[in-house]
């Protein structure tokens, strides 16, 4: 896996307030991801700050990563967004994020992550099934919402279920 370009520069870190504004300006950029109320993202870093990801590339934030704890499985990690700046897709970005997600403290009970992924979606499903290559287990995948469930033109929506993760093979700090 090659790495971005500016290594030394690049930061892997919690979210905080004062990222909002610019992970949802990346949120748009991708153009391909939902782009949710400002308020959301504001929302994520200071309520999920544990399960979020922000990569900062010279003091510019060029990924995140959304997720929070499932309610009802508390052995889940639901993945809901997953954002790379242009000038870092193709440099494993991404997955740099999920992993710095499985050396936290709080996710050293996950066994199982989730997340959804539109059919058209392809750069998305081949890094969640990456993912779970990386940690030796499955990926299953079925639908979860249907097309005709969403209020507008959305397409439907297939569910991924990584797992189960090995505690051995995780790392926490």
């Amino acid at each position: 896996m090659s790495v971005p370009t500016d290594v030394s520069t690049l930061t892997l870190r919690k979210p905080c307030l004062g990222d909002g504004a610019a992970i949802w300006s990346l949120v748009k950029e991708t153009g391909t991801l939902d782009v949710n109320a400002a308020y959301t993202y504001l929302m994520m870093c200071r309520n999920f700050k544990d399960t979020c990801v922000v990569a900062e590339l010279n003091n510019t934030v060029v990924g995140f990563v959304s997720a929070y704890l499932h309610p009802q499985k508390q052995d889940t990690l639901f993945v809901w967004q997953v954002a790379v700046s242009e000038s870092q897709r193709g440099q494993g970005l991404a997955t740099q994020m999920l992993h710095e997600l499985f050396k936290r403290r709080t996710c050293q009970n996950i066994r199982f992550l989730e997340t959804t992924i539109s059919p058209s979606n392809k750069a998305s499903q081949a890094l969640f099934r990456k993912l779970a290559r990386d940690f030796d287990t499955y990926c299953n995948v079925t639908t979860c919402f249907e097309t005709d469930q969403f209020p507008d033109d959305h397409e439907s929506e297939m569910l991924f279920i990584i797992g189960p993760f090995r505690k051995t093979g995780l790392k926490t700090n």
